[in-house]
């Protein structure tokens, strides 16, 4: 794929999450002809054009989070001198909790040409799985690995109306999903997608509070995606119910119309009639 003179191209193009013959013929034919491979496991992926029947003809080299840094001035180099350069990884697309943006934004930044080879996401095919609303969602990488973080992260998604996307690995999941439950509620909906593609997938869907006693009674094996349905919409409050906090504000210091446009805003509501509200209902 060689390009001769002139500038080259960087490819990222995803990969199979675990069944070969999700492969597309764009990937088999990049894999075959693409002057350097940038692979995150360089055995992976290998493993793969064998059993996609690909003969590499290309320089293959390791592109894991360790070297990214390192790798991108030769790559960014081959492109330049004509050379056709194809970023993969393990399984999935590139660059979404994976090696990849770091070399699309130098390739940006020199406006040298960037394409993607689109094909399989754990994040699009979870969503899918999950039997959850996904009209809009969040993908949050991979969950905190230590307590506090953790509680503060899911903290912050008590009231995401979006659905949300995460990893896990398998010997936190039973913890992880017994305090999602307890911040975000036993009865929030969610999924546990394991294996995905795979000879033993499986997917869990439920209430957060049944998942986490389905995961603490034994191992969960496998790449692991879970799933939590957004969070259901809140009624936003009367106009009434707030004119005694206006008014609270009102009695420490801050001018009236400042106070009704604090709290119209945190509540969702028209400061017009707010403000009509607290100076019809003055303190005597």
């Amino acid at each position: 794929m060689s390009q001769g003179s002139g500038v080259g191209a960087l490819v990222l193009a995803a990969t199979p999450l675990g069944d070969a013959r999700d492969a597309s013929d764009r990937l088999r034919e990049a894999m075959g002809t693409a002057d350097v491979i940038a692979a995150e496991d360089t055995r992976r992926f290998r493993s793969l054009a064998a059993a996609l029947g690909v003969a590499v003809t290309g320089r293959v080299i390791s592109h894991y989070d360790a070297v990214e840094a390192a790798r991108l001035p030769r790559l960014l180099d081959d492109v330049r001198a004509g050379r056709t350069v194809l970023v993969v990884t393990d399984a999935g697309m590139p660059a979404v909790s994976d090696p990849g943006y770091r070399i699309v934004a130098a390739a940006a930044a020199e406006d040298l040409p960037v394409t993607c080879l689109p094909g399989p996401s754990a994040v699009t095919t979870a969503l899918v799985l999950a039997g959850v609303p996904a009209e809009r969602f969040c993908f949050e990488g991979f969950a905190p690995r230590r307590d506090g973080e953790r509680r503060r992260w899911l903290a912050g998604l008590v009231g995401e109306a979006r659905a949300v996307v995460f990893f896990e690995s398998p010997h936190r999941l039973a913890e992880t999903l017994a305090v999602a439950a307890e911040v975000l509620g036993a009865d929030r909906a969610g999924a546990v997608c394991r294996e995905l593609t795979k000879t033993y997938e499986e997917v869990r869907r439920g209430p957060l509070g049944e998942l986490a006693g389905w995961a603490a009674d034994g191992p969960v094996r496998g790449e692991i995606t879970v799933v939590l349905a957004g969070a259901a919409p809140t009624a936003a409050p009367s106009v009434e119910s707030l004119v005694g906090a206006v008014h609270e504000r009102v009695a420490d210091g801050e001018r009236l119309k400042d106070a009704v446009a604090a709290v119209a805003v945190a509540a969702g509501v028209q400061k017009r009639k707010l403000y009509e509200a607290a100076l019809a209902n003055r303190p005597q």
